[in-house]
């Protein structure tokens, strides 16, 4: 027989002292961690399959268990390190490609985390948000080159379609099939209350999401996966999608297992088959097809919609952002590499890409020297994870965020890496009918509801304290932003100064 040299990732321990036996961790795994033993009349547990999910820990009425990591030791070495060593011994074993989820967990420098925001004190007092007025609302979409009155002060130049935002924050694109209907429910009914968008990610809208429409931004990915004239026409604004910071520049796979009946419809596939993205648009191979493609999406919802084109964080994006703004795009989405995903091949996810941070600050930058800045909106994304790290965006040039990790953690996610299974706990990356049972909308969506409105009391607080009465009169001033523990070139492609200058 053949040795599998894998051992599991976590151990399970288990205070027989306070178990009673009541097997909800074995009704609750999806995994089958759990299982009863009658003969002995205990609960035993099958460390391989855990991935940490916390469920059973959580839902445990005597709080008998614990996950820990699993202890088996290698002999040191900074080079071989046990992940290296175990990702090998997992290929030898299968032959096939690692797959991971969420973003990239790499201990490569944060740069929000480098930033520090500056405060007024007395030349520039500080504004209280709580008794004067403090504006985050936001206008997403091309700008006119200058207004235009009439005698009786009546604009007459004509505005381009914008989206307006109550708070510079939107739901990323998470897709149906990717993501449960329960989750995407939840993502819509907050998006709505709090005047703010969602992205229906590249899997399509289900019928039953249109009444959402307002508040909805529809997304045109390379499978064309559910794209119709109704649906362009259903949402908001249309969202190209080229690239995704968590995998730049290959394509997307949606298991057949996870293309049940809804899905199947929403996407215009056959049931059971695998929903497989190409790496490119077929029909974009220059900034010339992409000016064709918005046009087209323009000409199909009567100019009434904005057309935002999204890429992911690369050496040259800048150039790129450049030539998307002249294509004719209402804003350039950039995802960086720390962006979640469903699923992503391991090597490509930890990789390949650049943080949002540097790929930002030079997009803002360039088309500022080409004086293009006012044609394109800039929506940044890839782990944002608190209203520090919007405001420090803003700052670096963002018009507003996208967030999707941050909203999955709000649902409950624990970020145990294992979307690509199908296989989620609380009921959010997953097809499973009893497992999206888990996820209650009615209750969830007002979870996310309330973080987006505390992180909106914190921006408010930050931009007080910064002297600043209005979220756009911060966007691009990097005077408020200092930079500590960061090298000379870092602080250049940032455009900050170092703190104490």
């Amino acid at each position: 027989m053949s040795i599998d040299f894998n051992t599991p990732a976590f151990e399970v321990i288990r205070d027989e002292k306070r178990c009673i036996q009541c097997k909800v961790c074995v009704q609750q795994c999806a995994n089958s961690v759990h299982a009863y033993d009658e003969e002995e009349d205990i609960v035993k547990a099958d460390d391989m399959k855990c991935v940490n999910c916390h469920r059973c820990v959580l839902l445990c009425p005597t709080r008998a268990l614990k996950i820990k990591k699993y202890s088996l030791e290698f002999k040191e070495n900074a080079n071989w390190t046990s992940t290296a060593i175990n990702e090998i011994y997992k290929q030898a074993q299968t032959g096939g490609v690692l797959l991971s989820s969420m973003g990239n967990p790499k201990p490569f420098p944060i740069y929000w985390d480098k930033m520090l925001l500056n405060a007024s004190q007395v030349t520039n007092p500080s504004i209280d948000p709580l008794r004067e007025p403090m504006e985050t609302k936001v206008m997403l979409g091309r700008k006119p080159e200058k207004l235009e009155f009439d005698l009786n002060g009546k604009l007459i130049t004509e505005i381009p379609p914008q989206l307006e935002l109550n708070i510079p924050i939107m739901f990323s694109a998470m897709s149906y099939g990717s993501i449960s209907r329960n989750a995407h429910e939840s993502l819509a009914r907050a998006a709505s209350e709090l005047g703010i968008f969602y992205n229906t990610g590249e899997g399509g809208l289900n019928r039953d999401f249109y009444k959402y429409g307002k508040n909805t931004i529809v997304q045109v990915a390379s499978g064309r996966f559910g794209v119709n004239k109704d649906y362009l026409n259903a949402g908001a604004a249309i969202e190209i999608k080229i690239g995704q910071g968590a995998k730049p520049g290959i394509g997307g796979h949606l298991p057949g297992e996870k293309v049940d009946e809804d899905v199947s419809a929403t996407r215009m596939i056959p049931e059971g088959s695998d929903a497989i993205s190409p790496a490119p648009h077929h029909d974009i191979y220059s900034i010339e097809d992409l000016r064709q493609l918005i046009y087209s999406l323009k000409e199909v919802t009567d100019y009434k919609k904005p057309v935002f084109v999204k890429i992911a964080a690369v050496h040259n994006a800048a150039a790129i952002a450049s030539g998307i703004a002249r294509a004719g795009a209402d804003a350039i989405v950039i995802d960086g590499f720390r962006g979640g995903t469903g699923a992503a091949p391991t090597r490509v996810r930890d990789n390949v890409g650049i943080p949002v941070e540097l790929a930002l600050a030079t997009i803002d930058q360039r088309l500022r020297e080409e004086g293009i800045r006012n044609q394109v909106s800039i929506i940044a994304a890839g782990s944002i994870r608190n209203s520090a790290d919007i405001v420090k965006a803003i700052a670096l040039g963002a018009d507003a965020v996208y967030i999707a990790s941050a909203a999955v953690i709000a649902l409950g996610c624990h970020m145990c890496h294992a979307c690509s299974t199908g296989k989620c706990n609380w009921g959010i990356a997953t097809q499973e009918p009893e497992l999206v049972k888990r996820l209650n909308p009615d209750i969830m969506y007002k979870r996310l509801i309330n973080l987006i409105s505390a992180w909106n009391h914190e921006i408010q607080e930050i931009l007080g304290g910064m002297g600043i009465n209005a979220i756009d009169s911060l966007r691009g001033n990097r005077l408020m932003l200092r930079g500590i523990d960061i090298n000379d070139k870092e602080l250049e492609i940032l455009g900050i100064k170092y703190a104490g200058e």
